[in-house]
């Protein structure tokens, strides 16, 4: 199992985010986390990654990273592509792909993971010496997910990719993710609010309400499931 949470519980002061969930993550899958505003998804990448504290058990390999510096986490091969993508807008987006090889000291595997990153997403490519604060929506997502994979990720953690994203891009960059994960072999929890897309990519899925899984199954039967189809993928 590359990821197992367990009995999972984080707070913001006296508010209670997360209630104790667990899951899992099986090596080489995409897995999403689906629910709505509010629901505790963005929480709970948070916890795994070291950004919010937690109380419980999160297992990465078998090895026991609760509340790890975060630094520790992507040094372990766990990289986190956060909602509203947070690329560095006064750099260029090559200085921000070089941002995100900061733990890496060997210069041929940089260069390889560059003209990786290029060939998935050749507008970065055609961009490279552009400020990133100039991208569209879509172009920053893509370098945000490109400075992510430049750590050599071995688990990506994906936070809301298709927020404030046009319509078009939005098909193109799920599309990249299962790329990413066929040709690469990383495994992705996906946080995603559109749960019809999430589902289409994802093999298994879990439903986040207040803070707790209510539900989880194989994708296929999530999107068949009554209750889901009138939540979260409207009344398909």
């Amino acid at each position: 199992m590359m990821l197992e949470i367990k009995n999972l519980n984080v707070s913001y002061g006296a508010i209670g985010a997360l209630h104790g969930i667990s899951l899992q993550v099986e090596q080489g899958a995409i897995v999403t986390l689906i629910g709505a505003n509010g629901a505790g998804k963005s929480t709970t990448l948070r916890a795994i990654s070291g950004l919010a504290r937690a109380k419980g058990q999160i297992l990465y390999q078998g090895k026991d990273i609760t509340n790890l510096p975060p630094h520790k986490i992507v040094a372990a091969g766990l990289s986190h592509v956060p909602e509203g993508r947070m690329v560095f807008a006064n750099l260029t987006v090559m200085e921000n792909l070089q941002m995100g090889a900061y733990l890496q000291r060997d210069k041929s595997v940089i260069r390889t993971t560059e003209e990786f990153i290029f060939s998935v997403f050749p507008r970065l490519a055609e961009r490279r010496k552009q400020l990133s604060g100039t991208l569209s929506g879509g172009e920053q997502q893509m370098l945000a997910i490109g400075r992510a994979l430049m750590g050599q990720p071995k688990f990506l953690m994906l936070d809301e990719p298709s927020l404030g994203i046009a319509p078009l891009l939005v098909k193109t960059i799920f599309e990249k993710i299962v790329e990413i994960n066929k040709t690469q072999g990383i495994t992705i929890l996906l946080v995603e609010q559109n749960a019809n897309l999430a589902l289409e990519v994802a093999s298994y899925g879990y439903v986040l309400e207040t803070g707790q899984i209510i539900l989880e199954d194989k994708s296929d039967a999530l999107r068949a499931n009554p209750k889901v189809k009138a939540a979260y993928l409207g009344g398909m």
